[in-house]
């Protein structure tokens, strides 16, 4: 642990480090409470940058830094990170990449998706691209063409061609309903290059538990923002729903126990619309259940192409696993599918 505290210490903290403990299970860096002298709680929180995925440490603080500097400009809560003692966001040990924040005292998360907490998610997601709709300094795409569902399908396409495994011809069916939609499902990208859609600041993983509550239920913050980047806003509005929304685990081999639940649907909807109203153009908020759609059709992509690449990037438990997760994914693409007329009217359309 000496090693650890050495690190937490080319920062620019106040005092001396005692402890450094593990925090949390998170699945992308590894995060530990630091402890001061003088204190029996967290004083800052160190963070391993996980450059494998985040490959330019250089961009992904720079993103960080403008869009918390902003926010606290406007006078919100927002995370705050240390600078290093030579000034700089990141300390790189020579193997790996360390950053610092304060710790928010008295904070919890919440895992529960519930309608209450999807109406909270929907408000502060909105809101957290409300406060950053008018910041002039350029992000960069910290992860290229994340959401881009053209380049996905052209990754499903290429895997088909190469079909190093052998498994098209036993997911034809799933890649001719695939296909059969692609006019449909590359809207946002022509709407874009048709200059009509815009890029928005977008957080980019929306989640209940990527907000910080305090202990009377409010809001204090949004959090882990290393995916914000430029995106349009179908992002964070059809990502939180695909998860959030299905009403099953996403690799359920029993299709019967796959919906796509409205309440979820209204809930965060409502929240996203207040929190957007000073900003959201009509193209924009009449094409929400577009990204509804989107986000599960984006996904069965993806699954798909692994499966048949030879399950090369989602983790497997059982061979099958990347097919059974395509299927579980297409059959909540066909219940939100089969609820579009609704939620179009739900949203005043």
């Amino acid at each position: 642990m000496k090693k650890l505290n050495d690190i937490v210490e080319k920062f620019e903290i106040t005092g001396k480090v005692t402890d450094v403990k593990p925090m949390g299970e998170g699945l992308i860096n590894d995060t530990f409470k630091v402890f001061i002298d003088g204190s029996d709680k967290p004083k800052y929180v160190l963070q391993r940058i996980n450059n494998a995925i985040f490959q330019d440490v250089d961009m992904l603080m720079d993103n960080i830094n403008k869009v918390t500097d902003h926010i606290r400009k406007k006078g919100k809560n927002t995370l705050q990170f240390l600078k290093t003692k030579a000034g700089k966001s990141y300390y790189f040990d020579g193997e790996k990449y360390w950053r610092v924040m304060v710790f928010v005292p008295d904070s919890i998360t919440y895992q529960a998706v519930t309608p209450e907490y999807s109406y909270i998610a929907g408000k502060s997601f909105g809101e957290f691209e409300s406060l950053l709709a008018d910041l002039k300094e350029p992000l960069g795409e910290i992860i290229p063409d994340f959401h881009n569902i053209e380049f996905r399908l052209k990754q499903l396409r290429d895997a088909v061609a190469e079909d190093r495994v052998g498994r098209v011809k036993e997911v034809q069916y799933y890649l001719d309903e695939i296909f059969k939609r692609e006019e449909k499902m590359t809207l946002g990208e022509r709407l874009f290059r048709e200059g009509k859609l815009p890029k928005r600041v977008c957080h980019c993983d929306t989640k209940v538990n990527n907000m910080l509550f305090d202990n009377e239920g409010n809001v204090l913050c949004i959090i882990d923002l290393d995916t914000v980047m430029p995106s349009f806003v179908f992002s964070d509005y059809g990502d939180f729903l695909r998860t959030a929304a299905n009403t099953s685990a996403e690799d359920d081999q029993n299709l019967d126990n796959v919906d796509f639940n409205m309440e979820i649907y209204n809930a965060f909807s409502k929240g996203y619309l207040e929190g957007t109203k000073g900003f959201l153009l009509p193209i924009e908020k009449e094409n929400l259940p577009y990204a509804a759609l989107l986000f599960p059709y984006m996904q069965t992509v993806r699954f798909l192409a692994d499966y048949i690449n030879g399950d090369t990037y989602y983790k497997i438990k059982y061979p099958e696993h990347n097919l059974v997760r395509t299927m579980a994914q297409w059959r909540l693409f066909e219940k939100a599918e089969e609820k579009e007329e609704l939620m179009k009217k739900n949203i005043g359309y």
